[in-house]
Formats: structure tokens, C-alpha cells, sequence
């Protein structure tokens, strides 16, 4: 099975492309999309779109994968960063891949064990579970692999006979 994680934003799109096999994961690519600083939003999210069209094209995901949207108190922000999820929604519907989504606290407990860890245990876990050299930066690409890494855990809880998101 491959996932493409995907943690939006406006500036930095992180992505992260994730093959499990059994019991065993492997990072296949791994970055983020940045735009243009200054750049109107619709350039923005046109940018976005075209990028992550081109990572569905190469790739060619089994599902995509996706943090569940919060409000926070900036409410400016939460809906720039719903703007460019919606971009990635679009661009996976599209192309008819699945799309799953997850909430941080759920991210957090398949990666590491505990829906409350911190920025540095996810990052760690996420180098671990890979076996990658470095911890993935900025952290936008390493919560796009852990969004990757978690949905992978709820398919393989799934053909355990467990609940599955999708």
C-alpha cells in the first residue's frame, strides 16, 4: 500500500510518501511545497494544486492522507490553511484516490503511543519507524509522514478487524 500524507498550509505544504509491506514502512519521497512569499492567495493555492497534482501523477497513491482541520484562536490562519486543504482534497478527488483524515490527537497516538506527545517525540518516532538518517525537517514534512504512518496503522488495525478511518 502507498500513502501520501499531506499537511497543508499556504507558505509550506509538507508531503510524504509512505510504502508499507507487512509489518514494514519505508519512506519514498518526502518534502514540502513551498509558494511564493507575497504571491496573491489564489497564486498561491494554483501552485499548491499544480505541485501536488504532480506528486498524485508520480506516485500514484493508494489513498491520500490528511489532518482533520481545527479552529484555533486565529481564526485568519484556520482559514488559510482550509483554503489549501481544500486544494488537496480537490486535487485527490480528482483523481479518485481515497482520502482519510485524522485528527492530531489520533496522529500522535499512532505514531508514538501517546495522543499528548510533543513535537520532538513525533519526530523522533517518525525517523524510527522509517529508519531515516535525520528527522525530517521543516516539521510540516514530518507531519505529513507521521499523517502517512498513521493512516498505515489504521489500515493495518483494519485487516486486524479493528475500525478503521477511512
Amino acid at each position: 500500500m502507498l500513502v501520501l500524507g499531506v499537511d497543508p498550509g499556504t507558505a509550506i505544504v509538507g508531503f510524504g510518501v509512505v510504502r508499507q509491506e507487512g509489518q514494514r514502512l519505508s519512506a519514498v519521497d518526502y518534502g514540502a511545497i513551498r509558494t511564493t512569499a507575497g504571491a496573491a492567495s489564489a497564486e498561491r493555492l494554483r501552485q499548491i494544486f499544480a505541485d501536488l497534482t504532480r506528486l498524485l501523477e508520480e506516485h500514484r497513491p493508494d489513498y491520500l492522507a490528511v489532518e482533520r482541520l481545527f479552529f484555533n484562536r486565529n481564526t485568519t490562519t484556520a482559514m488559510a490553511v482550509g483554503q489549501a486543504r481544500g486544494v488537496v482534497l480537490l486535487a485527490a478527488a480528482q483523481r479518485g484516490i481515497p482520502v482519510a483524515e485524522y485528527t492530531p490527537q489520533e496522529i500522535k497516538q499512532a505514531v508514538t503511543g501517546g495522543g499528548r506527545a510533543s513535537k520532538g517525540q513525533v519526530g523522533y518516532m517518525v525517523r524510527t519507524l522509517l529508519d531515516l538518517p535525520t528527522v525530517p525537517a521543516p516539521d510540516d514534512v514530518c507531519d505529513a509522514l507521521a499523517v502517512a504512518i498513521c493512516h498505515c496503522n489504521f489500515c493495518t488495525a483494519g485487516e486486524r478487524g479493528l475500525a478503521v478511518r477511512d
